[in-house]
């Protein structure tokens, strides 16, 4: 493992912990959507990380595969399966003959939790920048 993989590493870590902030924001701005245009309530997303491993082999064999080692990526985004929450709403328009509105299966509080959540980790890879960033400095100035 090459001394700049560091950055790509650190690098890769804050790309996804923004992509999950954003969908983070886009739950929170859709939790109360009654209606998507497949005619259901809005679904919570959620984002699944994986690791960008790399073999030894590979990083012997792949010459590119030096400058995308280790790290992580979004492999997916998902939907929850949850169930939609039945509010009693009998004036609003999405209301069932019952008086009942399905809402969106987005939890505000488990999504400030998750917010908070990816933000630590952003700053902590952040952090973690500033480090290899120091390091850096420290080994240009050996070099004087």
């Amino acid at each position: 493992m090459g001394f700049l993989n560091s950055y790509d590493i650190t690098a890769s870590a804050l790309t996804a912990e923004r992509f999950r902030v954003d969908i983070i924001s886009q739950n929170l701005a859709n939790q109360n959507v009654t209606r998507t245009a497949n005619g259901e309530p809005y679904r919570r997303k959620q984002v699944v990380f994986q690791e960008r491993e790399l073999t030894f082999d590979k990083a012997l064999s792949d010459a590119d595969a030096k400058l995308k080692s280790g790290g992580v990526i979004v492999a997916r985004v998902v939907e929850s399966q949850a169930d939609f929450v039945p509010v009693y709403d009998p004036t609003h328009p999405d209301a069932d003959e019952d008086g009942y509105v399905l809402r969106s299966n987005v939890n505000r509080m488990e999504e400030q939790f998750d917010l908070m959540s990816a933000s630590s980790a952003y700053y902590a890879n952040l952090t973690a920048l500033e480090v290899v960033k120091a390091m850096t400095m420290k080994t240009l100035e050996i070099g004087k």
